[in-house]
């Protein structure tokens, strides 16, 4: 027997089919979703309905032939009703971003982070994003989501950020902190998303490009730790136990400088933004181990791009550069055209811009096979959404 839940959870995946082919291609009718998504007219034009009422979709204008017999009107994602916020926790700093559905910032507030211990870390985040939702809601906007970005290992299905090593964190159960202390605000009843931030800003590089975005695409963290998220196959590629990406341990040096971690030699040994500050000198030989990185990652994923942020890059403008040039020299003793490598598009605000695209794909995008966990947190999201 078809569960109730089942046919909810079927809905909001074709109602995320039409979202999306709507977000890389504005402007088809019902007509035209319905041959690319394969789904049935009539089933297109009630989800159709939906979403025009929920306030994701808007009538683009006037019919217009749309090749496929008669006129139609088109449709666009609509970006006036609903919005998003993003949040990073950093080691040193909070940010906090409203975006719209179409990747644009409304309001940003950024302010150092005053402790490391998840309950103080949870009521500043509560007390910034309930200033944020003042705020979108002062513009008219329905908040559709929040996501949270954070420094270290993330289960995504449960909130448990397994490992943070610059918060001294193991084991800590984030996101139940987090969804209570934003109750204790008054921001109650609003799907709360939490992720590695390197992992998010990936996805804020991928969701919010033109057309139907890179992939793979592949973005490098280098702040006070060093980090990658890696958008591959249309998702999020976080590993088997959330610990995916991260390159600030993988080793560069056999026996070289010691790390937060306690291993010699790592990669956020030479390119954190901390080790970059005592030793501004040693930006040049940094750079070229950022290179030596960026190259193994070319050959590891062959990514369509591989974007780069963080403190390092802000602080340092030819840090990134130089790392592009070692690239190229190792691509050109193979033979090969280099790989894309560019900069982030939104500066030191990439992980922030990814939170609030965190909260967007999990919605856009169906869920991962055989997990019980996301399946459930699905059906809340289109209850709630």
């Amino acid at each position: 027997m078809t569960t109730i839940g089942d046919q909810q959870l079927v809905r909001r995946i074709n109602r995320s089919v039409l979202l999306r082919l709507l977000r890389a291609r504005p402007g088809l009718s019902r007509a035209r979703l319905a041959a690319e998504s394969g789904l049935t007219k009539s089933t297109v034009s009630l989800l159709v309905r939906e979403l025009l009422e929920d306030g994701w979709l808007d009538e683009a204008g006037a019919a217009v032939a749309d090749g496929l017999g008669r006129p139609s009107i088109p449709l666009q994602i609509n970006d006036g009703v609903r919005a998003l916020i993003g949040v990073e926790i950093a080691v040193e700093v909070v940010r906090v971003a409203c975006v719209s559905l179409l990747g644009e910032v409304l309001h940003s507030e950024s302010q150092p982070l005053h402790e490391h211990a998840p309950r103080a870390v949870c009521a500043q985040v509560a007390r910034m994003v309930s200033a944020a939702h003042r705020h979108l809601l002062a513009s008219g906007l329905r908040l559709s989501g929040i996501g949270v970005g954070v420094p270290g290992a993330v289960d995504d299905a449960t909130g448990l950020v397994r490992f943070a090593p610059n918060f001294g964190w193991r084991s800590v159960s984030l996101l139940p902190e987090l969804t209570e202390a934003l109750a204790a605000v008054g921001v109650a009843g609003v799907n709360v998303q939490l992720q590695n931030d390197a992992d998010a800003a990936a996805l804020g590089e991928f969701e919010f490009s033109e057309g139907e975005g890179e992939d793979p695409l592949i973005f490098v963290s280098c702040d006070v730790g060093v980090g990658a998220g890696i958008v591959l196959n249309d998702r999020l590629f976080v590993g088997a136990r959330g610990m995916a990406g991260e390159i600030g341990h993988t080793i560069l040096q056999v026996d070289g400088p010691l790390c937060s971690c306690g291993r010699k030699g790592c990669a956020e040994a030479f390119l954190g933004s901390r080790v970059l500050e005592r030793a501004a000198n040693d930006a040049e030989r940094a750079a070229a181990f950022l290179g030596v990185l960026l190259q193994n990652l070319w050959v590891t994923f062959e990514p369509r791009a591989i974007v780069v942020g963080g403190k390092s890059c802000q602080a340092h403008p030819a840090f990134l550069r130089r790392a592009i040039q070692t690239v190229q020299r190792y691509a050109e003793s193979a033979g090969m055209p280099a790989p894309n490598v560019r900069g982030a598009r939104f500066g030191e605000w990439a992980p922030a811009v990814g939170a609030a695209a965190l909260a967007l794909h999990e919605y856009l995008r169906p869920l991962h096979p055989n997990s019980e966990a996301r399946r459930e947190r699905a059906v809340r999201q289109l209850q709630s959404a």
